[in-house]
């Protein structure tokens, strides 16, 4: 039986389960926020946080690694709707479909940990992705500019694929340059790339005989590439019915030649905001071309280029929390989550061989808040560490609110207090709140600091509970926290780096 404790409980238990716990410092004051304001946003779809695998890794993902299946599973538990999966990436563009191959996918690399550059792959690639139990975009091959292959390709995924939501053209053609094969010998541009997209779309949609089947763009962070300059271009060209989807992809930080990365500026709640906004013109963009296509970041993670030392920390699963929820809020249906490369050297992945990683617990946390949510609304201003969130039913029911204290905490030997904020939740209704009169339950995410990362022996708890590495399975007890409702209030404390879901 799940056991419910008390606020105050909660805290003492974590406390005294290990000397290692930094004690809780109070806030001086309570930061009160009314659960009847703010502007409300749609949820657009019913498993916003998704996943993107790089596409010569998919085949060992499904069948190497153990615990593939049931990772997805607990996402799609928590969302309350199937995982969504994109199966591309660079090497989607080094790709060359063979149907005469047996094998799923064909490459040589001289060192495992890298991915290959070039791969030829056969028709057991997409039964492999016939059997994802959620929608599956497949992403194929323009950069080489062999048409005829990727129509070949394309057939065997509609011919296979009973699950198939949409085709990606090419992968981030913002990085292509005049010296590949698709820009035949012209200079490569938005407006270059734009045309051939839509002529490409034609013909393979037609060589399909399907239209809503292209998810279209697929830029790496515009506005150099961008929605907004695609749209209207589909549109004035007639090409707009053969499009399923727009896509972008985002990475807030870069670990590219040099670069330096950062956990606490990645966490923080204002610099999400920022980040976040800037996409604004994109999702004014697919709401101007109509027709209501899904606009998703089709690519996403923490830092291009490796994720710089941040990708598998428990910080980095506070910001999935927060990113997500900025996302969906700007109008984002969803989101793929990127799993780059080799099983083993793939520090954006949530999994691996006998581990699950600290930012699989943010995006477990993300995918519970959404759950069968029609509404979401931001009751913060942005501009401190705490964010705030409500979920709402389509009958306006309020479901849930997340409590995200973003403030950064870094791995401390000292015994100083850690800071915590106190959060009062208004206009609630006394005696209809949660299972008994006067009451609400929350499940905490927590860590002993941001920089944790499973590799090192510690896992962060979500509701008390851990994943086990090799199965993926939820382990220990489900711990709820109860706390009382009254006079239409209720308190709430969270640490830095910690979060908590109310359920109302």
């Amino acid at each position: 039986m799940t056991p419910i404790v008390d606020l105050s409980a909660i805290l003492l238990y974590l406390s005294a389960a290990s000397a290692a716990v930094v004690p809780r410092q109070d806030s001086a004051n309570a930061t009160t926020f009314d659960v009847t304001s703010g502007d409300k946003a749609k949820v657009k779809d019913a498993a916003p946080v998704a996943i993107s695998i790089e596409f010569f890794a998919f085949p060992e993902y499904v069948q190497v690694l153990g615990n593939t299946a049931q990772c997805l599973k607990n996402l799609g538990d928590a969302a309350g709707a199937a995982t969504r999966i994109r199966i591309g990436g660079t090497t989607q563009d080094r790709a060359t479909y063979d149907p005469s191959s047996t094998a799923a996918v064909t490459y040589s690399v001289d060192d495992p940990a890298d991915a290959p550059a070039n791969l030829t792959y056969g028709p057991a690639f997409f039964e492999l992705a016939s059997h994802l139990s959620g929608p599956a975009t497949i992403g194929l091959n323009r950069r080489l500019n062999d048409i005829s292959n990727t129509i070949a390709a394309a057939q065997e995924a509609v011919e296979r694929m009973d699950n198939l939501f949409a085709i990606e053209l090419g992968n981030e053609p913002d990085l292509y340059t005049d010296d590949d094969p698709i820009a035949n010998h012209q200079t490569w541009s938005p407006s270059l790339d734009a045309q051939i997209q839509v002529d490409w779309q034609r013909q393979i949609a037609t060589a399909l005989h399907r239209t809503s089947i292209i998810q279209a763009g697929v830029f790496l962070q515009p506005p150099a590439f961008s929605i907004a300059e695609l749209g209207p271009l589909e549109q004035a060209a007639g090409s707009l019915g053969y499009v399923r989807s727009w896509a972008d992809h985002a990475y807030p930080q870069s670990a590219c030649g040099g670069a330096t990365t950062d956990l606490e500026s990645l966490q923080n709640h204002s610099g999400i905001v920022k980040f976040v906004g800037t996409f604004r013109g994109e999702v004014d963009a697919a709401e101007e071309v109509g027709e209501g296509r899904p606009l998703v970041f089709g690519e996403t993670n923490s830092a291009t280029c490796g994720g710089g030392g941040i990708s598998g920390t428990y910080g980095a699963g506070l910001w999935i929390v927060d990113y997500v929820l900025q996302s969906v809020k700007l109008g984002y249906e969803r989101l793929y989550f990127h799993h780059e490369g080799t099983i083993g050297n793939s520090p954006y992945s949530w999994w691996g061989r006998d581990q699950v990683f600290s930012p699989y617990y943010g995006a477990i946390f993300a995918a519970s808040a959404l759950n069968d949510a029609a509404y979401m609304t931001q009751l913060d201003a942005s501009t401190s560490h705490l964010a705030i969130y409500t979920f709402h039913a389509s009958n306006d029911t309020l479901l849930r609110a997340v409590i995200l204290n973003t403030q950064y905490y870094p791995n401390t030997t000292t015994a100083a207090s850690r800071p915590s904020e106190t959060v009062v939740l208004t206009g609630l209704e006394d005696g209809e709140s949660g299972e008994g009169k006067g009451k609400v339950k929350g499940k905490r995410l927590t860590a002993r600091w941001s920089g944790l990362e499973v590799a090192y022996g510690e896992s962060p708890t979500f509701g008390g509970q851990r994943f086990n590495g090799e199965s993926c399975e939820a382990e220990g007890e489900e711990v709820w926290e109860e706390m009382d409702v009254a006079g239409g209030e209720v308190t709430i404390e969270v640490a830095a780096s910690e979060a908590v879901l109310v359920y109302f």
